[in-house]
């Protein structure tokens, strides 16, 4: 059944949103903001459906056609600008929904919206005797093929084609155990640093190499098959971002607990009195420790322990700002308690995902307030963007 749509806004993940004559909540990817747009309904449920864009009948001036895309691209049909704005709105909507006072909001800082990722996996596999090589388009995971990754570095696309005879030639030639292994790792890893060049893999890396990052003026080392910020220039804002909000709290808490600190790229940048960093992956804290030693920093211990079964050992007092940057899921159920338990007078939040961020801020919320709200656009096109939430301890 095709209808005829209002689209209202545009939710996070991107789809379109409006209503049905029945009342119905639908959703409908590649819809926008104020558009007048015919939809196919693909998937029903009780109090929402799924549509396919089928006409767009009244365009937003936001639109663009023709652009260069590749499967979660999601804003590819979309100007940065429209992006932008739909981006805030969703933010700002989870807030309200969630009751949160936000007395400052600061709307992102600019961004390139292509060539920024500094890293990339591309699956592959050989389709009539040619290889293709690219992303997997979903619910399908049929391979896309990418000639040029408009998301990419440039440094990186300038490798594919050496890449792509490199697996072609592996895939057809050779022996066939040889073949057959590279086949079903299925996927080649890019990487690129400015002070390391470009890097690249077939399936999982078995003896990592180091690549050399730069972030705060401050030398990090990094394993390629770890993780670092993908957009190196909004990750160089984010984390100036934490370093400044440290610096408010500085003088009344200056002892600094980092959670899920990673290679300890905002404890390190921040160069507290004391840092206590804790990470549940034994590499990434091997190398917080290699990086505070390459910054000679003594000030710094690192600790390979999960947060959330950690919890109640946690280093919280009256002197100590807390920086968090959990993984999308979020902080485990028991550290919003925790920390909201402490004396701890500051926090720093750092978010990939405003829904798990709301849930763990209606915890906070109770003993802290809100300061400031800021996000950044750290992956443009897609559907995800960076959020960073200060609060201090109610008095």
């Amino acid at each position: 059944m095709t209808s005829s749509v209002y689209i209202a806004k545009n939710v996070y993940g991107g789809d379109g949103l409006g209503r049905l004559g029945d009342g119905r909540v639908v959703f409908v990817p590649g819809a926008w903001a104020g558009e007048q747009v015919k939809a196919e309904i693909v998937e029903e449920k009780k109090n929402w459906v799924k549509a396919r864009l089928v006409e767009v009948e009244d365009a937003s001036e936001d639109r663009i056609e023709g652009g260069a895309r590749v499967p979660g691209m999601v804003y590819a049909d979309l100007s940065f600008r429209g992006e932008t704005a739909a981006k805030e709105a969703q933010l700002r909507e989870a807030l309200e929904r969630a009751r949160i006072e936000v007395p400052d909001f600061v709307s992102a800082p600019a961004a390139t919206p292509d060539h920024y990722r500094n890293k990339a996996v591309y699956h592959f596999g050989m389709d009539r005797g040619r290889l293709v090589l690219g992303y997997r388009e979903e619910p399908s995971h049929r391979i896309v093929d990418v000639a040029e990754d408009p998301l990419a570095r440039p440094e990186m696309n300038a490798k594919l084609p050496e890449i792509r005879r490199s697996v072609a030639t592996l895939l057809t030639t050779g022996a066939q155990a040889v073949r057959s292994s590279v086949g079903r790792e299925g996927s080649v890893t890019v990487r690129w640093t400015a002070l390391s060049g470009v890097q690249w893999w077939i399936g999982r890396q078995k003896n990592p190499t180091v690549m050399r990052e730069r972030t705060c003026g401050k030398m990090f080392d990094v394993p390629s098959d770890a993780f670092y910020q993908v957009n190196p220039e909004q990750g160089e804002l984010l984390a100036k971002a934490v370093v400044e909000e440290y610096g408010k709290g500085r003088e009344t808490a200056p002892e600094l607990l980092d959670l899920y600190c990673g290679v300890g790229v905002f404890g390190l940048s921040a160069r507290p009195p004391k840092l206590v960093g804790v990470e549940s992956g034994r590499q990434a804290v091997e190398f917080a420790r290699r990086n505070a030693a390459l910054q000679n920093f003594a000030a710094a211990r690192f600790y390979a322990e999960e947060v959330g079964r950690n919890a109640g050992r946690l280093p919280l007092n009256a002197r100590t700002t807390v920086v968090a940057d959990p993984p999308r899921g979020g902080m485990e159920p028991n550290v919003p308690k925790a920390i909201a338990d402490s004396k701890a007078p500051r926090l720093i939040y750092v978010s990939c995902d405003p829904a798990t961020l709301v849930r763990d801020l209606r915890t906070l919320v109770g003993a802290y307030a809100v300061e400031s709200v800021r996000w950044f656009n750290m992956f443009p096109r897609t559907a995800r963007f960076e959020t960073l939430v200060t609060l201090s301890r109610k008095i």
